[in-house]
């Protein structure tokens, strides 16, 4: 198993999507799906809050 070391093994296509996931919600979660060390897919859930 590859054990990662730095930010560089990472793809910075990924990384900024991941970014911007977070950035664009106020009230959620972003759940990163990884498979052999691999980010394979990300998902947003955002919530509505209404007061």
């Amino acid at each position: 198993m590859k054990k990662m070391t730095n930010y560089s093994d990472i793809d910075q296509r990924v990384l900024e999507e991941i970014i911007k996931s977070i950035q664009q919600i106020n009230y959620g979660e972003v759940v990163i799906t990884i498979h052999d060390s691999k980010t394979v897919q990300i998902e947003k859930k955002e919530k509505k809050r209404f007061y």
